[in-house]
C-alpha cells in the first residue's frame, strides 16, 4: 500500500518550484478587490510594484506590500538573491473562508453579510538578462 514513499517524497523536493514567494492567508479583503491591485504589479520590477503599491489608493495596497516585501526577503536570505534583480513572476489571491453575518430585515427576517477573506499568493523570480 505505501510502497516508494520516500523516493516519490525526493522526486517531489527535486521538482517542487524553487522561486522565493510568499503566502499571506486569511486576509480580511475580499479576493476581486486584491485581484484588481495584482493585475496592476504583475510582471513589474519588484522596486517599480513597491513604489506602485505605495502610491495607489487601495485597501488592498498595504498587506500587498508587506507580502511583497517578505517574498524579497525570503529571496534575499534563503535563495541569496538580489532585490534589484527580482520581478513579480506571479500573484494570485484566491478566496478563503467567508465570515457569515446577519443583519436586522423588514418584519422579523435577516439578511445574510458575507465578509470574504483571501489567500494571497506572490511569486518573485530574477531577471534573465
Amino acid at each position: 500500500m505505501a510502497t516508494r514513499i520516500k523516493e516519490k517524497a525526493i522526486a517531489r523536493k527535486e521538482n517542487a518550484d524553487k522561486r522565493p514567494r510568499a503566502i499571506a492567508k486569511y486576509v480580511r479583503i475580499s479576493p476581486d478587490k486584491v485581484r484588481v491591485v495584482l493585475d496592476v504589479i504583475r510582471g513589474q520590477k519588484y522596486t517599480d510594484a513597491v513604489a506602485i503599491l505605495k502610491t495607489l489608493r487601495k485597501s488592498a495596497c498595504e498587506p500587498l506590500v508587506k507580502l511583497l516585501n517578505s517574498a524579497a526577503a525570503n529571496a534575499e536570505n534563503n535563495l541569496n538573491m538580489n532585490k534589484s534583480d527580482l520581478y513579480v513572476a506571479e500573484c494570485f489571491a484566491n478566496a478563503g473562508p467567508i465570515l457569515k453575518r446577519i443583519t436586522p430585515k423588514a418584519k422579523g427576517s435577516a439578511g445574510r453579510i458575507n465578509k470574504r477573506t483571501s489567500h494571497i499568493t506572490v511569486i518573485l523570480d530574477a531577471k534573465a538578462e
